[in-house]
């Protein structure tokens, strides 16, 4: 298992969410659709709705691929995991 919280917006309740629904590595993370994984949240209830993982497949995919700068580059601009202006 991969430690999915070096995704921006994911802390250790999220990342166990995701790990009981079969998703415990980037590489896993990377292929997830944004759908999916708003349904895990919202299936969670309370305030797991109000997280955005738009942002969480792209970033997977940085870190499955070993591109820790870009990602770092990347979550620079991100705010809980989404883009601000």
């Amino acid at each position: 298992r991969e430690d999915l919280t070096r995704i921006e917006g994911i802390g250790p309740k999220i990342c166990a969410l995701l790990v009981d629904e079969g998703i415990e590595t980037f590489q896993c993370l990377s292929q997830t659709t944004v759908p999916t994984l708003r349904k895990i949240l919202d299936a969670a209830g309370g305030s797991f709705r109000s997280h955005d993982p738009t942002t969480w497949p792209e970033q997977a995919t940085m870190a499955a691929n070993g591109q820790w700068d870009e990602l770092e580059r990347l979550q620079n601009v991100l705010n809980a995991g989404r883009r601000v202006a």
